[in-house]
C-alpha cells in the first residue's frame, strides 16, 4: 500500500507542477495576483476596503505604485475612528460593527440596543448540539470542531437551504451570535476530564459578545479593561475586504446557491490554513524559538544574525519566513498593528512580560530593514505579529487564537454572503491547460 501511495504522490508532483515560462507567456495571474503583488480585481464590494499603497500616474499610461501608511475601512468608515468612538463613549463596539457590516450603515442608539438584544437571545445552543459537542471523539482540533458543529446547525433550521434574503439574514445573525458559544464549548469540553454538558456555562443575553466569551471561558466576569481590549480585537478581525482567502471562499461558495451553513463552513475551512488564520500561532512559535536560540535578547547583532538565518532558511522552521511580517496589501504599516503595539506595552507591564515585549519590538524594528535589504521589499509588522502576544497576556490559550479570528470574521463572511446573493452571479474563473497537445489511450495490456 505504501508503494502505491508513493507512486500516486510522485506522479501527482510530476504532472501538477507548473512551468514558470508558461505562466509568464500566457500572463497567468497565479494566486489571483498581479506581477507587482497587488490583487486581481474579480468583484466589487461595499463592505471592507484595505489600503496600503497608492497608484500615481507617470504619464503615457504608466502608473507607479507608492507604499503609504495602511488604512482599513468598514462600509466607508475608518476602523480607527470606530474604535476611538467606542473607547471615548466607554462602551463595547463589536455589535455596532456587525450591524454596520450587515446593513452598510451605523445604527442609531435604539437600533443598536435592539440588534444587541437579538444577538443576546440567539447565543444559547440547543441541548442536542451541546451533547454533540461533549460526546465528540477526543481531539484538540478546535477549527475542525467549529466546522463540524456549524455544519450540523443546519439540522436545527426550519428552512436550511433557502437563499431567500430574509432566511439568509436570519441564519447569518443566528450563527454570528452562536459562534462564541460554540468555540467556548468546543474548548472547554476538550479540557473536561468528566464529560457533562450540564457543566457548561450558559451565555448571558445581557452581556456583550466580548464579556460573554471571556466569562464562558473562565467562569468569572472579566476585568473591564481586558474585555474592552478583546472587543477591539474582534472589531479589528471582523472584516478585511472581499479578497482575503476565507472571505473569497465564502463568496465563491455562496455564488453557487449553496446554503448559509455550507458557505460559512467554507470560510472556516480556509481560515484553518496556516497561511491565513494560523499566523499569530506561528508568531508565538517563532518567538519561542528565538528566545531559546538567541543568547542575548538585547544584543541587536545577535538578533540580526539569527533573523538573517531565518530568512536564508537556515533557522526557525526553515521556510524563510519571519512570521507576522508582511501583508498582501499593507506596506508601510498595518493600522491594527499600530494600535496593538501601544496596547501590548500596557498589557506587558501589567502581566510581567516586559522582557518578551521588548524582544518583540526589537524584531519589529530589525526584520523590515532586513527584508528590504535582502529582498528589496517594503514590509511592515501585521496584526498577527502582536495579537498572539496580546492574547497570551490575557491568559487565552493559543489553541483559541484562530477560532477567535473566526468568531470575529464570521460577521464579515456573513456580510459578503448577503452581498454575493444580492449581486447574484456565480464565480467561475478560467484555467489555462498546462498540457501540450492531446494524448491517445494506450490499451491496458500495453501500458508499462
Amino acid at each position: 500500500m505504501e508503494a502505491m501511495l508513493k507512486k500516486v504522490l510522485d506522479l501527482a508532483v510530476l504532472h501538477d507542477k507548473v512551468d514558470p515560462k508558461v505562466v509568464k507567456e500566457k500572463n497567468i495571474k497565479l494566486g489571483l495576483r498581479n506581477e507587482d503583488g497587488t490583487g486581481v480585481f474579480v468583484g466589487i464590494t461595499s463592505k471592507g476596503q484595505v489600503i496600503g499603497y497608492e497608484r500615481v500616474s507617470q504619464g503615457d499610461g504608466i502608473e507607479k505604485v507608492n507604499p503609504i501608511p495602511g488604512k482599513l475601512y468598514y462600509c466607508g468608515h475608518d476602523v480607527d475612528e470606530l474604535v476611538a468612538g467606542k473607547e471615548r463613549e466607554g462602551r463595547f463596539g463589536f455589535e455596532e460593527t456587525v450591524y454596520l457590516l450587515l446593513t452598510g450603515e451605523l445604527p442609531a442608539a435604539q437600533d443598536l440596543k435592539g440588534f444587541s438584544k437579538e444577538l443576546g437571545k440567539r447565543r444559547a445552543l440547543p441541548e442536542e448540539v451541546k451533547r454533540m459537542i461533549v460526546n465528540r471523539p477526543q481531539h484538540d482540533d478546535q477549527m475542525g470542531s467549529l466546522h463540524t458543529i456549524v455544519s450540523a446547525m443546519h439540522l436545527f433550521d426550519r428552512n436550511p437551504n433557502s437563499t431567500d434574503l430574509g432566511d439568509v439574514i436570519r441564519q447569518c445573525i443566528d450563527l454570528i451570535a452562536k459562534f462564541p458559544t460554540i468555540i467556548a464549548y468546543n474548548y472547554l469540553t476538550h479540557k473536561m476530564t468528566k464529560k457533562d454538558h450540564r457543566k457548561l456555562f450558559e451565555p448571558d443575553p445581557e452581556l456583550s459578545t466580548s464579556e460573554n466569551f471571556l466569562t464562558m471561558l473562565s467562569g468569572k466576569s472579566p476585568d473591564r479593561l481586558i474585555a474592552e481590549l478583546f472587543d477591539t480585537m474582534l472589531i479589528f478581525h471582523a472584516e478585511h475586504g472581499g479578497g482575503n482567502n476565507s472571505t473569497f471562499s465564502t463568496r465563491c461558495v455562496s455564488s453557487s446557491g449553496a446554503n448559509t451553513y455550507m458557505a460559512l463552513c467554507a470560510g472556516i475551512g480556509s481560515l484553518s490554513g496556516h497561511l491565513h488564520g494560523g499566523a499569530n500561532e506561528a508568531v508565538v512559535r517563532m518567538m519561542s524559538d528565538i528566545q531559546k536560540k538567541v543568547r542575548d535578547w538585547e544584543d541587536e547583532d545577535d538578533l540580526t544574525a539569527y533573523l538573517e538565518m531565518v530568512l536564508d532558511k537556515k533557522a526557525g522552521d526553515r521556510t524563510g519566513k519571519i512570521y507576522g511580517l508582511g501583508h498582501a496589501v499593507y506596506t508601510v504599516s498595518d493600522p491594527r498593528a499600530v494600535y496593538l503595539e501601544k496596547r501590548a506595552l500596557e498589557l506587558a507591564c501589567s502581566s510581567g512580560m516586559e522582557k518578551e515585549f521588548a524582544l518583540l519590538r526589537k524584531i519589529a524594528d530589525i526584520a523590515p530593514r532586513l527584508v528590504r535589504k535582502k529582498k528589496g521589499k517594503i514590509v511592515c509588522t501585521n496584526v498577527d505579529f502582536y495579537s498572539g502576544f496580546v492574547y497570551r497576556c490575557m491568559g487565552i490559550p493559543k489553541e483559541l487564537f484562530t477560532p477567535i479570528f473566526a468568531l470575529a470574521r464570521v460577521s464579515g463572511w456573513a456580510a459578503h454572503r448577503i452581498e454575493e446573493i444580492v449581486q447574484g452571479r456565480i464565480i467561475r474563473p478560467s484555467y489555462v491547460s498546462s498540457l501540450k497537445g492531446k494524448k491517445h489511450v494506450v490499451p491496458l495490456a500495453e501500458r508499462s
